[in-house]
């Protein structure tokens, strides 16, 4: 049983990460020089009221127990204080932070700036549990401001526990946060799959259009992974290019409330600047130099609704928290693949008549590093050895029938046995005529069957039209189970062929990661289990009363893939589509 949530009322994906962060503990061996261990949430999934359960949960278990929440920023230093006591009102905790004025050293939960307290050890005292919010700002040597504080308090209190909080854990260089030998943590305890968030509503739904401008950057020199900042700019930063975009941009955005749009440089973020006011609407630039509280003054403007606009550079990709950007113009080619997560993550936050948002993507990062959701740990590493390695173009292909990234060279896509048409494997060149946004920028496009937290029924799939299957008749469906399996759960479909009773059954897996949960998700909704799906297959068991049988079944075999559909009584086309021929998986 999941430990009381102690009044925080805490999501089932957020209850699993601290109770697999808890489960990493007890199991101990974990490396003394690198003690911590990481909870990977997507931006927007609510990252600081875990870290607000995590120190409430800890003092709940030892009352004497001392925390120390530590970033990289005053502006995230205020957030998280300002979430811990929203959510946990009584919290016994206190802010040293040199850019807020504040140094409430003696507090029990104390929320900190890296800066203010690295050579303040004596300051902040012996902790029992350090809590590091942004851990992909964390530098790969130890000999770093944060590996001197971590060093420094363990030496204090030996048994000190240490959790790592980020959207993207690893670093421009390729390297992950729990890799290398001054690492920091020893590994992820728990990992949040964006596409899963969304699916369950969330997360706002992400969609993409092709735009017809491109920065080319192929004459871009590149120095230490990324590329080399005074010549991206120079690249980027032409009138005409920006007048071309901006005029795209405010075409696309007209019905939208409030877009992002990242720059290469500050002079190319104030050119932007200066295009979309030209269009008409009121913009600001916020950079690394603009002074405090002139960002304070722009980002409240912005988060009002009075400025339509922000272009920003070196900013915004971390800890900007206004739930309403609802488009992001990426207009910085970057070879970092956290860089490209972080920018997109800010559109991911649910707020008030927010149905999607539309990211364009000038700068060919989706090609370059993959849909948002399909990133994980291993990809984005993989996807940075390429990169750094010289390695041009494209790294992967959608699958045609589930959306996954696969090899360019791939004849089949494992997740569902797709066959991709031949041509899928072109695209060698890093700068075809074709825009690079016309890839999607999730795994599978949110206005397709089903794919949305919300929205109209789903439709029959456009792939396989009745024409395509004049030889694969309807069979009315008698059964509906759902049972138990080694690895998920056998939904077993029956029913009677003339004579003859037959059955199919599908693999589900609620518990799965990407494609895996997609598909348990999908079938859930589809057979009308409601829009949130359970996290856990117990809990599909528990709720299978609510499912609901469908009409009809028909299957057309193929070389290496059944076509199946299911059809509601109201005509609808249910669930998955595609499996391997003579799977049940």
């Amino acid at each position: 049983m999941a430990p009381p949530d102690h009044g925080l009322h805490l999501r089932d994906y957020q209850r699993a990460g601290l109770d697999a962060l808890a489960a990493a503990w007890a199991r101990g061996g974990v490396d003394a020089a690198a003690p911590g261990h990481l909870i990977v949430l997507p931006t927007g999934a609510g990252k600081s009221l875990v870290i607000a359960a995590l120190a409430r949960e800890t003092l709940a278990d030892n009352p004497l127990a001392r925390v120390v929440i530590v970033t990289h920023s005053r502006e995230l230093v205020a957030q998280n204080f300002s979430e811990l006591t929203r959510a946990w009102p009584e919290a016994p905790a206190g802010i040293f932070s040199a850019g807020l004025g504040r140094w409430e050293a003696g507090a029990q939960v104390l929320v900190c700036g890296i800066q203010s307290v690295a050579e303040r050890l004596d300051a902040v005292g012996p902790r029992d549990l350090v809590i590091v919010d942004e851990a992909h700002l964390i530098p790969r040597a130890s000999e770093t401001r944060y590996g001197r504080f971590l060093a420094g308090l363990r030496a204090r209190r030996p048994g000190m526990r240490v959790a790592g909080f980020t959207a993207t854990p690893y670093r421009l260089d390729s390297g992950r946060l729990d890799e290398g030998p001054h690492r920091l943590f020893s590994g992820i305890a728990y990992e949040a799959d964006t596409f899963t968030l969304i699916r369950q509503g969330f997360l706002a739904p992400l969609v993409s259009k092709a735009t017809l401008t491109q920065l080319d950057v192929s004459g871009v020199g590149r120095r230490a992974g990324d590329y080399i900042p005074g010549e991206l700019e120079a690249a980027v930063n032409r009138d005409a290019i920006t007048r071309a975009a901006v005029a795209e941009l405010a075409e696309y955005g007209r019905g939208r409330r409030a877009w992002l749009a990242f720059c290469a440089g500050l002079a190319h973020a104030e050119a932007v600047r200066d295009a979309v006011r030209a269009e008409g609407y009121p913009c600001e630039t916020v950079s690394g130099e603009t002074p405090r509280r002139e960002r304070d003054r722009i980002v409240a403007a912005f988060r009002a609704g009075n400025i339509r606009c922000l272009t920003s550079v070196g900013v915004l990709g971390t800890g900007f928290n206004v739930p309403e950007v609802d488009l992001v113009a990426l207009l910085r080619p970057t070879r970092s693949t956290g860089l490209y997560v972080q920018q997109v993550g800010r559109a991911l936050r649910c707020a008030p008549g927010k149905t999607d948002a539309l990211i364009l993507d000038y700068a060919g990062l989706v090609r370059m590093h993959g849909p948002v959701d399909a990133v994980t740990v291993r990809s984005a590493g993989e996807v940075q050895s390429q990169l750094l390695g010289g390695a041009g173009g494209p790294r992967a292909k959608p699958c045609p029938g589930c959306g996954a990234l696969i090899p360019l060279n791939a004849s089949t896509c494992e997740p569902c046995w797709t066959e991709p048409e031949a041509d899928a494997v072109e695209g060698d060149a890093p700068h075809e005529a074709a825009a690079d946004d016309e890839l999607p920028i999730l795994s599978a496009d949110p206005g397709a069957r089903g794919n949305g937290p919300s929205g109209p029924a789903p439709e029959p799939d456009a792939a396989w039209p009745d024409a395509a299957w004049p030889d694969a008749p309807w069979h009315p469906v008698t059964t509906l189970n759902l049972e138990a399996a080694p690895d998920g759960l056998d939904l077993v479909l029956g029913w009677r062929d003339g004579t003859t009773d037959a059955v199919w059954s599908v693999r589900l897996r609620p518990e799965g990661r990407g494609y895996e949960r997609e598909k348990a998700v999908q079938w859930w909704r589809g057979l009308g289990g409601g829009r949130d799906a359970p996290m856990r297959t117990v809990g599909f068991l528990d709720r299978a009363d609510r499912l609901t049988r469908p009409a009809a079944i028909r299957i057309r075999p193929g070389r290496l893939t059944e076509q199946i559909e299911c059809r509601a009584e109201d005509g609808r086309i249910l669930g998955d589509t595609r499996r391997r021929a003579g799977s049940a998986a």
